[in-house]
C-alpha cells in the first residue's frame, strides 16, 4: 500500500477512536456521592404487657377433715353431704352420759369444798382454826374448781360445730359408730375463694409482685377464663428447680372449681408505654449498638440503649424519641450525613399510618 494511503488510514482510525470515547457516568443511587434509596418506620410508643405462663394445683382456702376430740359413740349427725354450712353449724353430737355424770360429780365436789372453806373461814377470826389449814382448803377449792372447767370442756368436745363456713364432703361415719381422734367423720372445705399454687422460673421473679393480675384456664371449661390476683409470693427459691412458689386468690362463688383440679395460668403485668423500634434498624459495632434516624432526607447515625427484646421488636430505653424515622432497609448504603430517599414516602404515609414512613 501507498505511503500516503497509510497515512490517511492512521487519521481515520484515530478519529474514530476519539468518537467512540463515552461521556462519563453519572452516580449509582447509592454511592457517596448520590441519594440512597432506604425504608424506614416510626418508632412509637406502645403499651408493653409481661406475660408468663405457668401450671397450678387449685386448692380450697380453707379446707380440714372432721375429727373428734374425745372416743365416744356417734349419737346423731345433723348435716347431709355435701351441704352448705356456716360457722358454727352443729354437725354431729357424741354420746356424753359419762361425761355428764363426771361433771355432775365435779361440781358436788366443788360445792363440798366450797362449803367447809367457807365455814373454816368463819373459824380463823377466832383462832379455831389454823391459817395454814384455811389455806389448804382454799387450795382445794380452786383444784374442784379446775376439776368442773374440765369436765365441762370435756362435755363440750361431745358437739362438733364447724368451725368455718363451708360445704361438708362424703359422710364416712354412720350413728352409733364408735370413734375416736383418728377417726374421720367428714370433709369440710371452703370453697368460695380457691388458692391457686403455681411455680415461676426465679428469671421471672422481677415481673411478680403482690396484687397482679392472673388468667386460669381448665381444660374442664375450655371457654372459661378464671380471673384472681397474686396473694403471697415465697420467700425462697426452691435450689432444685430454681423456681419460687406463688399463690393466688380466685373468686369461685359458683362453685366450678374443686380443689385439686389443673389448672394453666397466665400472669400479665402492664409495664406502661414503651419506645419500640424494628430490630432490622439495630445496627450493632462492637459492643455499641446503633440507629440512621433519617430527617429533611439525612440519616444521622444515633447511638441507643436497648432494652428487652419482643418479636420483631425491641425497647429502646434511650437515644430516641417516639414519631422519629429509623432506617429499616439499606442501612448498609448510608453513612452519617449520607443523603437518602424513601421511595414512595407520601403513598406509605398515607397507607400505613403513623408506625410507617
Amino acid at each position: 500500500m501507498p505511503p500516503d494511503r497509510i497515512l490517511a488510514l492512521m487519521v481515520t482510525l484515530l478519529a474514530l477512536t476519539a468518537g467512540c470515547e463515552k461521556e462519563p457516568a453519572a452516580a449509582a443511587p447509592g454511592a457517596w456521592g448520590g441519594a440512597a434509596n432506604v425504608v424506614t418506620q416510626r418508632v412509637q410508643l406502645q403499651p408493653m404487657v409481661d406475660e408468663i405462663q405457668a401450671l397450678g394445683t387449685a386448692r380450697a382456702n380453707e379446707s380440714i377433715e372432721i375429727r373428734p376430740r374425745v372416743s365416744s359413740l356417734i349419737e346423731r349427725v345433723f348435716f347431709d353431704e355435701g351441704q352448705l354450712v356456716n360457722k358454727g353449724d352443729l354437725l354431729v353430737e357424741l354420746e356424753n352420759s359419762e361425761i355428764v355424770a363426771g361433771l355432775a360429780l365435779a361440781k358436788a365436789s366443788l360445792s363440798e369444798s366450797q362449803s367447809l372453806y367457807n365455814r373454816s373461814k368463819l373459824l380463823a377470826d377466832t383462832q379455831a382454826i389454823s391459817a395454814a389449814n384455811l389455806e389448804q382448803l382454799l387450795a382445794q377449792v380452786h383444784v374442784d374448781e379446775a376439776q368442773v372447767e374440765a369436765a365441762r370442756a370435756r362435755l363440750d368436745n361431745t358437739v362438733i360445730r364447724a368451725p368455718f363456713p363451708g360445704r361438708v364432703g362424703l359422710r364416712r361415719v354412720s350413728p352409733g359408730s364408735f370413734v375416736s381422734n383418728s377417726t374421720v367423720i367428714t370433709t369440710l372445705d371452703d370453697v368460695n375463694t380457691i388458692k391457686l399454687d403455681f411455680s415461676v422460673p426465679e428469671t421471672f421473679f422481677a415481673v411478680l409482685s403482690d396484687g397482679m393480675k392472673i388468667a386460669a384456664h381448665s381444660l374442664v371449661y375450655p371457654d372459661r377464663v378464671f380471673t384472681g390476683t397474686v396473694a403471697s409470693i415465697d420467700t425462697r427459691v426452691d435450689p432444685v428447680s430454681r423456681a419460687v412458689q406463688v399463690r393466688a386468690l380466685i373468686p369461685n362463688g359458683d362453685g366450678a372449681l374443686k380443689p385439686g383440679m389443673f389448672l394453666s395460668v397466665d400472669l400479665q403485668r402492664d409495664r406502661g408505654e414503651q419506645l419500640l423500634a424494628p430490630e432490622q434498624a439495630i445496627v450493632p459495632e462492637g459492643s455499641n449498638q446503633y440507629v440512621f434516624v433519617v430527617a429533611d432526607g439525612v440519616a444521622e447515625k444515633r447511638s441507643v440503649q436497648l432494652g428487652r427484646r419482643i418479636p420483631g421488636f425491641v425497647v429502646i430505653d434511650s437515644g430516641l424519641l417516639p414519631g422519629e424515622a429509623v432506617i429499616t432497609e439499606g442501612t448498609h448504603k448510608v453513612r452519617d450525613g449520607s443523603k437518602v430517599q424513601v421511595p414512595g414516602q407520601a403513598s406509605a404515609d398515607s397507607r400505613s399510618g403513623p408506625g410507617r414512613t
